[in-house]
This record gives structure tokens, sequence and C-alpha cells, in this order.
């Protein structure tokens, strides 16, 4: 466990994080000119895609990414989760090595933070604390330690330096996207990046994390099928979020449980988003498995991480209920109403792309409007999805315009869906939504 070969420092300055990028890109493009001329020594003339997306190049791009941590490893997931098949298999595989843990950071860093935060004496308040992490994530890591008065907690730490890097880290991540060719030229990624620039402002303040742990409490408080933490309030800061400890298995790992326990999963992580959207207006919007758990003894769902928590509001909230709706009822006038609403139309849009678009919603809105049992083990339904918004962003130039509200709503539902299809599970969504149909 204390292998050195398993933490990695986490660059905290903006010039030394820039330099590591800069370094990337010039050994990317020594790569390119090597594997370029070997293959033009074989007679064969490669596409400047084949030479960037060598499986040398994937590992050197991703291992970067992950070692920088924060904003950079952050924006890597964001458009992994929501370019789908938009994006060279190779690059998606890519993107898709930073949803794994990051390494931790040295313990002379983490000691370093924690007397930031707490002061030198800072070990005095703990009668065990483990050093070593059990999860290291883009933004911070978790510990588990005992206070000297007996509470058993979580404590999310964050990395240094990380708030402050944001916006260059996002900045920097994009010109080398764009100077590489990584991402295809008729994709914009532009509003998507100045929107992750505000949602990680918004995850690495662990205050406004800890307020909205707090809100989801009262709001659930009646409601005991879910297990939230407890916040800790006199050792939480800014950079460090405090919790009461809560057990449980990853959803994740749940693949071999029995068809009930997966299905009862899926029931609640649906109920949850129906009630999120229509009821507290308030979605936690990152799909990430890892913010959630399953307590088989008492079948409850454990609820762990808010940062991505953002406030809905009403007129986008009802517009989903008219589109959700209209979706189930084949009330196709009534679901181009709802997207208006939402914010869909708001630049000129041709009516292919307009008809585009609906179908796209009736896919994803396949669950919903399913009378009985869906089956998701036996459905292709997440590859369909994937493919009808491929051919609406590629052919229609499409893919940049829908509002930022829904991306993220998006990202929730479709993060939803691949858990469901993972376990397989086989679960009455129709009867779940009928509730809050518009009659």
């Amino acid at each position: 466990m204390n292998d050195k070969k398993q933490y990695s420092k986490v660059p905290s300055g903006r010039l030394s994080r820039l330099a590591k990028l800069g370094s990337l890109a010039t050994r990317v493009a020594s790569s390119m000119v090597a594997e370029g001329a070997k293959q033009l020594a074989t007679g064969h003339r490669p596409h400047v895609s084949e030479l960037i997306l060598t499986p040398n190049n994937v590992k050197r791009v991703a291992d970067q990414l992950a070692d920088l941590r924060g904003a950079a490893m952050k924006v890597g997931q964001l458009l992994s989760m929501d370019s789908g098949d938009l994006l060279p298999p190779q690059l998606t595989e890519l993107l898709s090595r930073l949803q794994a843990n990051a390494k931790p950071m040295p313990i002379s860093q983490l000691n370093h933070s924690l007397e930031q935060q707490w002061g030198n004496d800072w070990q005095q308040q703990f009668s065990q604390f483990s050093f070593y992490p059990i999860a290291a994530a883009s933004i911070g890591q978790v510990h588990k330690a005992t206070t000297q008065d007996g509470r058993l907690l979580a404590l999310k730490i964050q990395y240094p330096g990380i708030n402050k890097s944001i916006d260059s880290d996002v900045n920097n991540v994009a010109t080398l996207l764009n100077i590489s060719g990584l991402v295809p030229k008729q994709i914009d990624v532009s509003e998507l990046l100045n929107e992750a620039k505000k949602q990680l402002h918004a995850e690495a303040d662990y205050l406004l994390e800890a307020q909205y742990v707090k809100q989801y409490r009262q709001l659930l408080a009646s409601d005991t099928r879910y297990v939230l933490p407890n916040i800790a309030d006199d050792l939480t800061t800014s950079h460090i979020l405090a919790m009461t400890f809560v057990g449980g298995i990853d959803v994740d790992k749940l693949e071999h449980q029995p068809q009930a326990v997966r299905n009862h999963v899926i029931e609640l992580a649906f109920n949850l988003m129906f009630r999120e959207v229509f009821e507290f207006r308030l979605v936690q919007t990152d799909p990430n498995f890892a913010n959630y758990r399953y307590d088989i003894d008492t079948q409850q769902l454990v609820l762990l991480d808010f940062g991505a928590t953002r406030v809905y509001p009403q007129y986008i909230s009802e517009g989903y209920r008219q589109l959700m709706t209209g979706a189930v009822t084949d009330d196709q006038p009534q679901m181009l109403a709802a997207l208006k609403q939402i914010g869909f139309f708001s630049q000129p849009i041709e009516p292919q792309a307009q008809q585009a678009l609906l179908a796209l919603c009736l896919e994803a809105c396949g669950p919903l409007k399913y009378q009985g049992v869906y089956d998701f083990g036996q459905s292709n339904m997440v590859h369909r999805i994937r493919d009808a918004g491929s051919q609406l962003s590629m052919k229609q130039g499409y893919w940049h315009t829908p509002p930022v509200d829904a991306i993220f709503l998006h990202r929730k539902l479709g993060g939803l869906y691949l858990l469901a299809t993972k376990l397989k599970a086989q679960v009455d969504i129709h009867k779940i939504f009928l509730s809050y149909m518009i009659e």
C-alpha cells in the first residue's frame, strides 16, 4: 500500500500545469512524426487521425490528464460522458480511462494540505486517521478517520491548487484538443467547456456541497429508502468536506446480486430522479456510479456526492414534464412546445432537424412509454440513443445548441440508463412516472 509508484504529486502551479500539457502536446506531435515516417516507409499514406490515435498516444494523453487531476481530468470525463459515439472510438476509449480512480497525492503533500486547513496540530483531533485514501478522483481524495469523540468519518480532501487552476486547465485542455485534432472539427465543444468551468468552480466549493447535502437530507427526511451522510461542521472547510462514513456496496458491483436486488436499486434511482426534477427542482447531475451505494441488509440506496447539484427553474422542470408526458401519449405538438419552452429552439432549426430531435426524445423516453416491466438487459436503447444523437449532430450541425440545463439533465438520465443496462434491471418505469404525468 505504501509503494511510492502508487502516489503522484498534484502539480498546483499554473505554469507547472501548463508545462505538463505543453510537453504532452510535444510528445504527441513527435510520436506522430515518427509513426508517419514509419508508415510512409512501408508505402502507406496515413490519415492524421491514425497518427494521433495510436495506442501509445492514447495512453500518453490519458495518463497525463489523470496525473494533472482537477479540471483537466474532469473535462475528459465530461467529454466522454456527453459525446457518446460522436468521437472516434480510440478517443472515447482514452477519455473513458479517466473514469477510473486517480493516483493519490503523496502523504507529505496531503499533510501540508491538512495543516493549511486545520493547523499544525490537526492529528490531535483524531484517534485514528488512514493516510491511504479509500478513493481518489479528479478534484479530491477520500480518507477514513475516527475523531477523539468516536465519530467515524469520510473526509473528502481537495487537491492543492485545484480551485485556482480550473479556468486555465479547461482552456489548456481545449487548446490541446484543438491543435491535436482529437475532436472532429464539426463538433463544437465550446459551450460545454464554458459550462464545465462554472460547474467545476461549484464542485470545488465544499462548503456549498455541504449545504446541498443538508438540503437533500431535509427533502428526503421522511423517505427511509435513502441514506445520506451527516455533515461534520466542525471539521468542514472550503477544501475539506467531513461527513459521517456510510457503508454499502458500490452500485456497479451489484451485477451478480439477485434480480430483485438489481431491480430495486434502479427503482429507487428513478424514483429519486423524478422527485429531483419535478418536486425538488434540485438535481444531482453527476451520473458517476461511484456516487451511489446500496445497503443490502436495509435495502436502502446510499447517496454520497452532491458536488454537481444544480437548481432547476420551474419552466425547465415543467417543460420536461410536458415533454415526457407528450412522449408517453404520442402527442408530438406537445413535445415540440415543451422543447421550445426548455430552450431547444433558440436558434433557427430546419424541419428535418426538428423531426430528428423529436425522434431522439421519443427514443430516450422509450422506458417511460413502455407499459409494463422494461427489460434493460435485453434492450439496445443506449446504443440507439447514441446513434440518433450522432446522426443529429453530424448531419444537421445541431450538437452545440441544447441549453446547458438540458445537457446536465440528459447526463443524469443517460447515467441511470447505463447503470440499469449494466445491472440488467427489469423495472416498470412507466408506473413510476405515472404520478408525475400531466393529466
